[in-house]
């Protein structure tokens, strides 16, 4: 893909234009790049709120009806639902269930599950599965 960057003062704010005869998966992932509106998340750990980054998260889960976000630092409680918190995230996040988001950059390994799912290994230790919903997407990602 050829790239050029124009700099001048009345570009503020900045915008991209992108100029293809069809889109294809790289330019889909441009757009998704370039598009993210990434903003921090605000949830509770212990008796406190915290800002947490996007680049900090490993997997956001529904547990017993609660949003949990997994960091690296712990889990942190969001009072907003899990469709919300994919919002804030970026193009490198992806749902995989119903009860589940992991950052893509984070998975360690993919096995086998059962009844045609996967089993995804986080480098951080957390797994989830990969229900038939989602699966095909996320083949896709991997290139099957």
């Amino acid at each position: 893909m050829k790239v050029n960057v124009e700099l001048s003062k009345e570009y503020v704010p900045p915008h991209a234009v992108i100029y293809t005869d069809a889109v294809t998966d790289e330019i889909q992932k441009a757009i998704d790049l370039l598009g993210t509106n990434e903003s921090p998340i605000v949830a509770q750990h212990e008796d406190r709120f915290e800002v947490i980054r996007s680049d900090d998260v490993y997997m956001v889960r529904v547990e017993n009806g609660e949003t949990v976000i997994y960091t690296h630092d712990g889990k942190f409680y969001s009072r907003k639902r899990l469709y919300e918190v994919l919002g804030q995230l970026g193009a490198d996040f992806m749902q995989i269930s119903k009860q589940c988001i992991i950052r893509l950059s984070r998975v360690k390994s993919v096995e086998a599950g059962f009844s045609g799912t996967l089993l995804l290994k986080l480098t951080n230790g957390l797994s989830d599965y990969v229900s038939r919903t989602y699966l095909p997407e996320f083949k896709k990602y991997l290139g099957l």
